[in-house]
Order: structure tokens, then sequence, then C-alpha cells
């Protein structure tokens, strides 16, 4: 079954529309910009990265709230719009996550994590706009859900990003 699976996921494509990716955004160098429930969240270039690979995408990004981006493109193929959801056979996710540490007994601290899609319909999209030798540029929005909390959704608006890249595989 796991081999099925994982060929299964390998021969799939991430369902990519052939425009450009449309605007760029505004992202500082470096970082992952969005506004989360009308809040704005800012990341830090240090914590905040693209890795590409023969066939994927991953952008991390956090700051230093504990608020943390990581979005994954299966199937990526350069510059253009990818789904988040919309389909069986679409593995685009995208997931926000808040960390509450509790500095007097860090054993106390909670996380809480807002993933799409959760369900089979198109939640958001990821819009690659530029990829160069050191950098991968483009926007995204979605709408996540707190599936093992509770159940609540958070709206993520404005996202982009002007990452740094790196290459694996």
């Amino acid at each position: 079954m796991l081999v099925l699976m994982t060929f299964s996921l390998v021969t799939t494509t991430s369902c990519k529309s052939d425009d450009d990716g449309g605007n760029p955004g505004g992202a500082p160098s470096g970082t992952l910009v969005a506004t989360v429930d009308g809040v704005n969240y800012q990341s830090l270039d240090i914590t905040s990265s693209a890795t590409v690979t023969s066939q994927n995408l991953t952008i991390v990004a956090s700051n230093a709230d504990a608020k943390a981006f990581a979005i994954t493109i299966v199937g990526y193929d350069g510059p253009g719009t990818y789904p988040i959801g919309g389909g069986a056979n679409i593995f685009n996710v995208a997931s926000y996550t808040e960390t509450d540490v509790d500095i007097n007994n860090p054993m106390n601290s909670t996380t809480e994590v807002w993933q799409a899609p959760f369900d089979d319909t198109q939640v958001g999209e990821i819009n690659i706009t530029e990829e160069t030798d050191t950098k991968v540029i483009g926007t995204f929005n979605f709408t996540g859900k707190n599936v093992n909390g509770d159940q609540s959704e958070k709206t993520i608006t404005n996202g982009s990003f002007d990452l740094n890249k790196q290459t694996a595989g």
C-alpha cells in the first residue's frame, strides 16, 4: 500500500496553470509576509527559505512570536499558479502555526495548526512569479482549519514571499 501511495504521489501533477504566476507581491527580500485574520505577519530572514527539489517546492517561514508558515507544492515545475486543494489528485498543502510558549513551564506550551486543504474543495492558491538561481518569489492565500483543535478557521490573505532558494536532490 505504501509503495502504491508513493508511486501515485510521484506520478501525479499539482495541476499548475500555465499563467506566469501573477503579481510578485511586496515581501522584503528574504521574508514572507501575510495578513492572518486581519493581523499583519512578517517572518524573519534567518528562519525563512524555499527549498526546490526535482519535483517539489517547500517554503518554511517563522517569526520571533512563534508563528510560522509551511507551504508545499508537489509536482513543482517552475513559475505558475498552483491550487491548494480542489481534488483528490492535488497534493499542494499550506499551514499556519501558532505556538504559545509557557516560559515558566515549557511542558505546558501549546501549538495550534491551521491546515489547508481540510476537505476536497480548493481553499487557496500559490502563485510563483519568479525563480532564479538564488530566489523564489510569489504570492499566496488560503483558508486553514484547526482540524485537530477547536475546528476554527483562519483566513490568510495578502501573502507574499521573496525567499532565498536552496536546492536538494
